[in-house]
């Protein structure tokens, strides 16, 4: 199942607070970057984001989960209503986010 733009929108406004947050559609599904670096993404309606030591630390209970068959495990965000947590989540796990690639 494919996410839907409303669930988009609705995650990115949650994120309105925080500065360069931006998106890419990608096979009906949307990374997430923030601040040119790929912090997670919007799978089936769910935002998940990398399984950082920040982002751990920050949802110890939050379960891993698969964006699509084959993926690497990334966090179910479950607090999606607090913008708060939601900017203090993204800026605790920016700086173990890798750079992004340089394109040939």
């Amino acid at each position: 199942m494919a996410s839907t733009k409303e669930y988009l929108d609705f995650v990115l406004e949650q994120l309105s607070s925080l500065e360069d947050v931006t998106y890419r559609a990608m096979m009906g599904e949307y990374i997430i970057y923030y601040k040119g670096k790929i912090i997670g993404g919007i799978y089936d309606d769910r935002f998940l984001v990398k399984p950082v030591k920040a982002a751990k630390a920050l949802m110890p209970n939050a379960p891993l989960e698969l964006p699509y068959e084959g993926a690497k495990e990334m966090l179910l965000v479950e607090d999606i209503d607090s913008r708060e947590f939601l900017e203090e989540l993204l800026n605790a796990m920016l700086p173990e986010l890798p750079a992004p690639k340089k394109k040939k």
